[in-house]
């Protein structure tokens, strides 16, 4: 119920900020206009826009038109069909218990990132030119950045169910229930759908005269970066990614000391759960505290230049999370990958079947306690 509070706060904050948003600017006006590139500066005189020379490098060279891509490109293909092989059983071949929402929710959050990565290879292989209009950026910047946040406050969800379940047996069956699992789940979306309202009611391409192309997410007016922009990444920062990665910190944390207090037989839960950490922390991270430095050095009048590469790199680095999150959670089950091959292979899994080896997908978890992510039978292992 605090975490719903918090999130309906949250969602009336943003909400009352959106009535500041900057008006977008007509193409027939003809004033000097002070514009960023992301980490760049540029000026925009009767629309003719102009950079320095190491800017039009930067926003032109390989790094950015190709390795980039490419690096969408393999989250993409190796995180879609893998996620979407995971929804498939936890829908169809899973018990109906209270943290599988968890579960489905990180799993669609995962899908909706990897689907709009298309449209993000297109643009750099364009050479950062976007063609799909001003309305569809708007909507794909929308789903990347709603569904990251989204994706890292489900892993907290998770991590708060197994830290629960494992730390505190004689509280587990009385929180995690059904109907904290749905309160829970619809804070999240409340959070992810106000933060992202920002993103969708303000402009986000911008024509680049010298380079003949039009930025997605790219450019944005000097004043409303800092009269807006900043103060919003700022507060997407602290609420959408630091509040979570404390979260994920604190319970793993728990989670580890007590795993590693039953002895050996816990030695593989205890990989997976550094495992969670190492992903979280190497793919979110970085990308999320070059986003600060990055309007933090542009606040204080510098140019930013020396981020916008690594911050680009570090953004598409991110999107592995998603693509990495099935083989952490699901594959490493040995009951999970058996299920799977059933589905594959229409053997007529029955779901709700119960295992000798539990439902633990997600964590592989709790043989103290019994009471698992996915399971809260007697009969449960550790796999």
């Amino acid at each position: 119920m605090k975490l719903l509070a918090g999130a309906l706060f949250f969602a009336m904050g943003l909400s009352s900020v959106l009535g500041t948003l900057p008006p977008s600017h007509s193409a027939d006006q003809c004033p000097n206009t002070s514009l960023i590139l992301r980490t760049f500066r540029l000026t925009v005189t009767c629309n003719i826009t102009t950079l320095k020379e190491k800017q039009l490098k930067d926003i032109q060279a390989p790094v950015t038109n190709l390795y980039l891509p490419i690096l969408y490109l393999l989250a993409f293909s190796v995180g879609l069909p893998s996620n979407i092989m995971v929804l498939w059983v936890l829908v169809f071949r899973t018990n109906r218990l209270p943290s599988m929402f968890f579960l489905i929710n990180l799993t669609i959050a995962d899908c909706l990132l990897l689907l709009v990565l298309p449209f993000r290879i297109v643009y750099h292989f364009r050479g950062n030119h976007w063609e799909l209009g001003e309305p569809f950026c708007r909507v794909v910047m929308a789903v990347f950045y709603g569904n990251m946040y989204g994706s890292a406050w489900f892993l907290a969800l998770v991590a708060i169910d197994r830290y629960v379940a494992l730390v505190h047996p004689f509280k587990a069956l009385t929180l995690r229930t059904q109907r904290m699992s749905v309160y829970m789940t619809v804070a999240v979306w409340t959070v992810v759908l106000a933060a992202m309202l920002p993103l969708l009611m303000s402009r986000q391409t911008y024509v680049l005269d010298k380079l003949q192309i039009t930025t997605c997410h790219d450019a944005l007016p000097e004043e409303e970066h800092e009269n807006y922009f900043l103060p919003y990444f700022s507060t997407l920062f602290a609420c959408c990614f630091l509040l979570p990665f404390a979260i994920i910190l604190f319970c793993h944390s728990a989670v580890l000391r007590t795993l590693l207090a039953e002895g050996k037989r816990y030695a593989h839960a205890i990989r997976v759960t550094v495992l969670v950490l190492l992903v979280f922390i190497v793919c979110l991270l970085p990308s999320n505290v070059l986003l600060l430095l990055t309007y933090a050095d542009i606040w204080v009048d510098g140019d930013g230049e020396d981020f916008y590469i690594p911050y680009m790199i570090s953004l598409a680095v991110s999107t592995f999370n998603s693509s990495l999150d099935p083989f952490i959670f699901y594959f490493v089950s040995t009951e999970f990958r058996q299920k799977l091959k059933r589905s594959l292979c229409c053997s007529g899994d029955h779901q709700g079947q119960p295992s000798s080896k539990g439902n633990n997908i997600s964590s592989s978890t709790s043989q103290r306690t019994n009471v698992t992510l996915v399971s809260m039978t007697r009969r449960q292992t550790v796999t």
